[in-house]
């Protein structure tokens, strides 16, 4: 028997760096559940990501209990991760702040498949580089 579910919450947090303090406490405190245990098992499950943003999803049942389901980093925060820049452009199309080779976009798109709403892989290569454009990085081989 299954138990009812009474919410599902959408968190990004730090990676091994969920404390009680907002947002994490405040958007979990109304419904009731064991923030500090919640916090534990994030920061354990994610500790070997430190330094990238988690999303995750917080399904809260009845009873109060809860379970998690960690996504992978936003794509826009892995570009920032492979170029080693702090952020995208604020005038992507005008302002370049990096440049992505093929081979990079292919390593993201394989990381991000199982999140993305695509079937192959080059229409998850094909996302990564319009994240990219819009961030202001130039993508080897144009397109």
């Amino acid at each position: 028997m299954s138990k009812a579910i009474k919410t599902q919450v959408k968190l990004q947090i730090a990676a091994g760096k969920a404390t009680p303090a907002p947002p994490v406490g405040s958007t979990l405190g109304p419904h009731g559940i064991n923030i500090p245990l919640f916090v534990k098992s994030f920061n354990d499950q994610t500790a070997k990501d430190a330094g990238l943003i988690i999303p995750v999803v917080v399904t809260i049942y009845t009873d109060r209990s809860f379970d998690f389901v960690l996504k992978t980093p936003p794509t826009a925060v892995l570009i920032k991760q492979i170029l080693g820049i702090p952020s995208g452009s604020k005038k992507p199309n005008m302002d370049k702040v990096g440049m992505l080779s093929r081979a990079q976009v292919t390593q993201i798109a394989k990381q991000k498949m199982v999140d993305l709403n695509c079937t192959d892989l080059a229409s998850a290569e094909s996302m990564v580089r319009g994240t990219a454009r819009s961030m202001g990085v130039t993508v080897e081989g144009g397109a």
